[in-house]
């Protein structure tokens, strides 16, 4: 007989990297994967709540359609982690700016530095204030049709209108049933224009304010309004309040603004993910609030691969000065220094 000895590999937090990633969703986990490759030190920090933790599956990302959110994490944190990156657990609870780059500080006394930042902390979802709404989410309690509307299609569906984007969701719903209903809830009736396009497209309007949600059997039965009556439904889709994750930040002056669509609160940046503070990038559902895993993942390694190139300036500027000055390791001036420094007078005549 053999013995074989089980070791727990963990991940050790170093003192300094070139790039701290804060989040190890799919934006974060790409963005790391491309800094790996591209040899540099990086270390991905996380939290361990994704948002998309209560999903059954992640749908609509090619080649991976139906797989378990945390198999999908596990598998980008093992292909991190096999090109020398680290993934470590952990909240951070604030950066601050050094002389040399980041301070970064976790809730647990542990310090880190890094040469520049990657934020892909997701979001938060806020939902209404209905008895049963929390506890369904990810379930039968949806948001994104393009995320779950496959898995619900046929069936009654409703929406329960939460903000600007709620007709524009039931609109959306209806391509996947023609038995949808929209709650107002604490709402204004739709009228005008989208009146007339929820009535063109056989979607009911349900006015009053909605008290909970009936459950049978573990599954949504129907939606009850506050004067008892109850309106079957077998799925229910609400628009949240999305807000971005970045409270740690800021100290460096990074705050979440409100988005265009009126959806939440999100963090700005350029095409490439860069911020207005120099030396960090978001990458993500922090930036891009309607963000889904592919285009999370794709704008994580977008960023990663402008933080390397980034950092390669950077690196060449100092080459450069150090060759001005003479002091690159083998610029004339250096070769004699280290000659003088040797061979004092003898090195005449060599």
């Amino acid at each position: 007989m053999v013995a074989v000895e089980v070791v727990d590999v963990t991940d050790e937090l170093k003192s300094d990297y070139d790039v701290v990633v804060a989040g190890g969703g799919a934006a974060g986990l790409s963005g790391a994967l491309m800094l790996a490759r591209a040899r540099r030190s990086v270390v991905v920090i996380d939290a361990g709540a994704p948002r998309n933790a209560p999903a059954s599956g992640v749908h609509g990302l090619l080649a991976r359609d139906g797989m378990p959110p945390a198999e999908l994490v596990e598998r980008g944190r093992a292909e991190v982690r096999g090109y020398g990156g680290q993934v470590v657990s952990g909240e951070i609870g604030a950066v601050t700016r050094e002389e040399a780059g980041f301070r970064v500080a976790l809730t647990d006394g542990r310090t880190v530095r890094a040469r520049r930042l990657l934020l892909a902390t997701g979001l938060v979802d806020e939902l209404p204030e209905v008895p049963g709404l929390r506890s369904r989410w990810g379930r039968d309690v949806l948001h994104c049709p393009y995320c779950h509307g496959w898995e619900v299609r046929d069936q009654a569906i409703g929406v329960l209108a939460s903000g600007p984007l709620s007709v524009h969701q039931a609109l959306l719903f209806r391509q996947w049933s023609d038995d949808v209903t929209l709650f107002c809830h604490t709402m204004p009736s739709p009228s005008g224009e989208e009146a007339e396009q929820l009535a063109a497209r056989g979607i009911r309007v349900v006015d009053g304010e909605v008290a909970s949600l009936e459950i049978v059997d573990d599954r949504l039965a129907g939606v009850r309004l506050n004067d008892g009556t109850v309106v079957k439904r077998e799925a229910l889709a609400v628009a949240p309040r999305m807000v971005a994750r970045i409270g740690f930040a800021e100290g460096l002056g990074l705050r979440p603004v409100e988005h265009p669509s009126g959806a939440g609160e999100h963090l700005p940046s350029d095409a490439t993910g860069r911020t207005d503070v120099p030396g960090v990038w978001v990458a993500g559902n922090v930036t891009d609030l309607t963000a889904q895993v592919g285009s999370a993942a794709a704008a994580g390694a977008n960023a990663g691969a402008q933080i390397n190139a980034d950092l390669i300036a950077e690196e060449t500027r100092e080459a450069v000065a150090a060759r001005t000055r003479g002091d690159a390791p083998f610029s004339a001036a250096s070769e004699s220094r280290v000659c003088e420094a040797v061979l004092g007078d003898r090195r005449h005549g060599l």
